[in-house]
This record gives C-alpha cells, sequence and structure tokens, in this order.
C-alpha cells in the first residue's frame, strides 16, 4: 500500500494516528537541523516535519529530495506548535513528524514553477501539458468539468434520458464546416468523416423510437482557429421526440440553472426564468445575436433624426437605405480625442467608416465631431433618446444594418471590458429566438439555411417557402451565456416532403441531396415523431464559468491556434508503408486539385 491517506484529506482528529502518503514535494525549507516538507497530491498539501532525532534516516534523504520527487512518507500525525497554525491550508493545524521517507522518482527541475501561479508563456505549457495540468489552478479546472459533466448525466438520467454513443467513424456530409477524412484502407478510394456533430443519428434515435436521448459528444471541424474553437471538441448532445421548442427550452434552463446554484454558489444568476429575446431584438439593442446582457449601453437608432439633419454623412446613409445608431458610453465625457480615435480606430476594425461623438462634459459642455451641422431641437431629442446626462460620450455609426450592428456591438463590449462592466462572477443566461430560417447569401446567389439543414420553419411560415423564403422564420433557439453562444438547437424537420423542399431552397439538387442524406429522408418515411433538441458547447461553458479567457485552459491536451499539439508533435508524416496501405499517394509541392488532374 502507497499510502492510508491523502494528503489534503489529515485533519485534527488524526492526531496520534500513523499514516503513510505519497505525493509530490511541493517545497522544501530546512530550518537548522529540521527539515519541513510540503507533500502535495490532489487533494491539497500537508507539511511533513522530518527531524533528525526522530529518524536520521528518514532526515537524510529529506537532505536529498528536491521540488517535484515523488514521495513515500510514513509517520504519526501531530498538533502544529502554537503560533504555527496556517489557516490558509485545511490542514493547517496538524503537521506529520515522519519517520520513514522513500523517493519513489526523483524528478528534473520543470522547465516553470509547478507550485505557484506564475505567467508562463502558453507554447511552454502545451509542451509539458503533463506539468501544466499537476499545477493547483489547472487540476480545479478539471475537477469543475468533471462535476459539470457528472452533474448533467445525473440529472438528465432521473428525467428519463438514455446515454447512447454514436459512431465517431461516419458518412461526409458538409454541414458548414470542413470534414476532417479518414482513408479506408478496406475500400481503396473511399473515406470516413469525423462527425462535425452527431446531428443525423440523433434525429436517427427518435425515428428508432429512443424518445429521449443524450450524449457527451466528440465533434470534430477542420476550420480555422480563435480563442473558442478547437478542432476537436465536446458538447451535450440532446434530443427529444414529442416536443416544441418550449419543452426543450424549460428543460435546459432546469438544467443549467439548477448546475450552476449547486455546483458554483458564489456565482450569481442575473436573471431566472432566462430572458428571451428575438433575433431582431437582440440586433437592434446589442448590436449582435450573442448579447451580453450583464450591462446596459445599448444600442439606439436615430436614423429618423438624421434624415435631414444637415450632417451630410448622416444624410446620405439614410437616404441609401441605411441606418444611424449610437450608444451612450456612460461616464466616459472627459475621454480625450486619442481615447475616441482609439476607439474609432477599433470600430473600423469591423467595417465602420467613421465614429462620430458627441462628449459632453461634467459641465454639461458639448465637444462634437457633427453636432454644429444640427439645430438645438433635433440635438437635444437625439441626446434625450441616448438618455444623456453630463459626462457622457455618444458614439454613432452610419452605414448598412450589418455594418452598425457589427461595429457598436463590437465596441459595446470593448467599453464593457474597458469600464469593468462585465463582472466574470455574474451569469446572464438569456435565449434568442425567432431567426430567420434562411439567409441570402450574395456571393452565391442563393439561399443558405441559419442554423442548419434539419432546421423545421415555423408552422405558421411554411408556406412562405414556396412565395417569400426571406420572410419565414425557423424553429430555432440560441443558448447565450455572457455575450457568447453557448447552445443551439432546433426543432427538426420529420417529413421528407419538406426536407426535399428546404434542399431545393438552398440549392442542393436531389441527386446530391439522396448521396448525401439518402438514409435519413428513406427513414422519414417510416413515422418518425416530431422531435428537436440541443447541442451546448461543454467547452465553452467550462471556460465562463471557470472565468478562463479561452477554451485551451479548460481541455486536458488542446491544440494550439494553429491547430498543432505541441506536446505530442502532431499532426506528423506518415509511414510510407501506412500510406501505401491506404493508396494514398504524396506528390510535394503539388496543390490537390492538380494532384486529381493528374490522376484523371
Amino acid at each position: 500500500m502507497y499510502r492510508t491517506h491523502s494528503c489534503g484529506d489529515i485533519r485534527p482528529e488524526h492526531i496520534g494516528r500513523r499514516v503513510t502518503l505519497a505525493g509530490w514535494v511541493n517545497r522544501r525549507r530546512h530550518h537548522g537541523g529540521v527539515i519541513f516538507l510540503d507533500l502535495r497530491n490532489r487533494s491539497g498539501i500537508v507539511q511533513i516535519v522530518v527531524n533528525p532525532e526522530t529518524s536520521t534516516s528518514a532526515h537524510d534523504v529529506a537532505e536529498t529530495v528536491r521540488n517535484e520527487w515523488v514521495v513515500q512518507v510514513e509517520g504519526v500525525v501531530q498538533q502544529r506548535p502554537a503560533g504555527m497554525v496556517n489557516p490558509a491550508l485545511p490542514t493547517g493545524q496538524i503537521e506529520v513528524d515522519a519517520d520513514k521517507i522513500k523517493v519513489l522518482n526523483p524528478a528534473r527541475t520543470p522547465p516553470f514553477p509547478i507550485n505557484e501561479e506564475t505567467e508562463v508563456e502558453e507554447m511552454i505549457r502545451l509542451k509539458y501539458r503533463y506539468l501544466d495540468l499537476r499545477r493547483p489552478r489547472m487540476q480545479r479546472i478539471l475537477e469543475l468539468r468533471h462535476r459539470i459533466v457528472k452533474y448533467i448525466r445525473d440529472f438528465l438520467d432521473e428525467r428519463g434520458f438514455w446515454e447512447i454513443e454514436t459512431p465517431i467513424l461516419f458518412k461526409t456530409t458538409p454541414e458548414g464546416a470542413r470534414d476532417y477524412l479518414v482513408p479506408s484502407r478496406i475500400h481503396p478510394g473511399e473515406f470516413y468523416a469525423l462527425p462535425q456533430s452527431p446531428q443525423q443519428l440523433k434525429q436517427l434515435l427518435m425515428v428508432a423510437g429512443v424518445e429521449r436521448y443524450f450524449q457527451i459528444a466528440r465533434c470534430f471541424r477542420d476550420e480555422d482557429l480563435r480563442g473558442d474553437r478547437q478542432p476537436e471538441f465536446t458538447q451535450l448532445d440532446l434530443e427529444m421526440s414529442f416536443v416544441d421548442r418550449e419543452d426543450v427550452m424549460s428543460l435546459t434552463e432546469e438544467l443549467f440553472t439548477a448546475m450552476v446554484e449547486e455546483l458554483l454558489p458564489e456565482k450569481r444568476i442575473l436573471a431566472k426564468p432566462w430572458p428571451r429575446l428575438t433575433y431582431t431584438e437582440a440586433l437592434d439593442r446589442f448590436g449582435r445575436d450573442d448579447p451580453d446582457i450583464r450591462f446596459g449601453m445599448e444600442l439606439k437608432d436615430i436614423s429618423d433624426l438624421a434624415d435631414g439633419c444637415g450632417f451630410k454623412v448622416f444624410e446620405r446613409v439614410v437616404k441609401s437605405g441605411g441606418r444611424v445608431g449610437g450608444l451612450n458610453a456612460k461616464g466616459c465625457g472627459e475621454f480625450s480625442r486619442r481615447e475616441i480615435d482609439e476607439l474609432a480606430n477599433f470600430a473600423a476594425d469591423f467595417g465602420a467608416k467613421g465614429l462620430a461623438y458627441l462628449a459632453v462634459s461634467m459641465s454639461g459642455e458639448h465637444r462634437s465631431s457633427f453636432a454644429k451641422h444640427l439645430d438645438d431641437d433635433r440635438l437635444q431629442t437625439m441626446m434625450d433618446r441616448l438618455e444623456t446626462v453630463p459626462g457622457d460620450l455618444l458614439l454613432f455609426v452610419a452605414d448598412q444594418p450589418h455594418v452598425v450592428f457589427e461595429s457598436l456591438g463590437r465596441l459595446r463590449v470593448h467599453l464593457g471590458d474597458r469600464l469593468g462592466l462585465r463582472d466574470p462572477d455574474v451569469l446572464a443566461f438569456c435565449w434568442v429566438v425567432d431567426f430567420p430560417f434562411l439567409m441570402w447569401n450574395e456571393e452565391e446567389s442563393r439561399w443558405d439555411p441559419s442554423h442548419h439543414l434539419f432546421t423545421a420553419p415555423m408552422p405558421e411560415d411554411v408556406y412562405l417557402l414556396d412565395t417569400d423564403p426571406g420572410q419565414a422564420h425557423g424553429q430555432q433557439y440560441d443558448m447565450v451565456l455572457n455575450g457568447l453562444e453557448v447552445g443551439g438547437g432546433s426543432i427538426r424537420i420529420h417529413d421528407r416532403g419538406l426536407q426535399e423542399k428546404v434542399f431545393q431552397l438552398i440549392g442542393l439538387e436531389l441527386e446530391v441531396a439522396q448521396a448525401r442524406f439518402g438514409h435519413m429522408l428513406e427513414a422519414f418515411e417510416f413515422g418518425t415523431p416530431p422531435h428537436g433538441g440541443i447541442a451546448p458547447g461543454i467547452d465553452r461553458i467550462c471556460r465562463i464559468l471557470a472565468g478562463e479567457p479561452h477554451i485551451r485552459e479548460v481541455i486536458a491536451f488542446p491544440k494550439n491556434q494553429a491547430a498543432r499539439d505541441v506536446m505530442a508533435n502532431a499532426p506528423s508524416p506518415a509511414d510510407a508503408e501506412q500510406l501505401e496501405e491506404l493508396h494514398l499517394r504524396l506528390v510535394e509541392g503539388a496543390p490537390i486539385a492538380e494532384m486529381m488532374d493528374k490522376d484523371e
């Protein structure tokens, strides 16, 4: 037996008891003849006292050990001397008087400190991820993720859901991102795809009569990375039969509200029940369909006041069918011109061609890039609409609606961070509903689904698919938390005829649809129940609940932003024998299309 107790579990009730412990040396301190070791494992830290008067052999070993060595310690638990109690540690009232120490494994000096929270360059952390994960902060994150997933499993099990695994090797059916392809050795020239999500399979489970399914599903997408994306990620995949969107949303809301209250009582949920915003309302008020509702600074439309106002930039945009939007940066009226120019440059990164401003000092005086063109009444009405008081800074963008929304929406979040308005201990869940069913793709001159191919339109809008598709709304719903979409779902199409109509609308020829999705279309002919579901992202939710800046922090072994595992150096070349078995040939420096042409 390597240990009788875990390091962090020793308490005053163990005083006088002989214990055997094992762990890593967190810190070694030599005080005259006595050596103190802080012994650590994932349960915590306990102080070990090595006194030569107790055991010379143990003291001799303690002389040699260093930080991160793995050791076994035997000794008797004793009360710490008066004045030596450490209230910062759960084990701070006791210590272990060691009489035996055995080195289980020495350690090289780590490339960064394990026993303290210091800033370490991320590439070094990822290269030595097994050491990074040993640090207490990362251990807390791993435990939190475990607790979240366990809570989800227990919650859904109690409500009649079955956890069912779906294949990792499946058919390539592009659903918005590139597939990761896996060549088949047994079927030369053919490929499996890693699933972007189990979307089709969970719908087929509803055809199979499962009724309530979930899975902690691994998903794969070959897309460009950023802070909240990884080539492989984890989602809670959930599907239910005989439900409408209210059923799915209510169950999801109950799950995550109860989970936060039990696992993270120090967090505060902003509003219960979660607010619901339509897609149009979210854009009008926040400029985004994933709004952060923890703070105000909402967008205001002043297009009606801009028309004929005398300021040519505003007038020209409104006459061309554009929009003038503004926001009130409360308390920023004393910003310097340089600071305002920095905000303008920020907005320009998201399409804004300029940022008009009106700064109101605490004395009520105005500084503005445009106000001199407006009469007093119109200017006052504009200020009233933005609820202006002395000390405020009004910022305006005039452009096509999508540019106004994107630039002001991003600027609002940027200012929220700068002004400390986005409290990480406040969790602002909300739902966004009533999305357009289809979005017009200008480049391809066709309709694209706003969610995915299998989302059902609102029942009352089905007729619009024949007459005015752009006016139809979908039965989809996005779960938003603190300004991030953390889950999306919908009621699905369960009728073959309607599914084929949608394929036609988005320009997917029936022959192609049959080749890609024939198994689903056929299944819809065998009595498919109405069904719907949702897929909250485990990584994103864990990231927010843990207060981390990106999802790499909450994934045990993530890829870097170039989609590379720098610890294992993957991806890596395959052996020639492996390629030959898979009937693959690499042509150095040749584009894929050129390679295919040559083969033909």
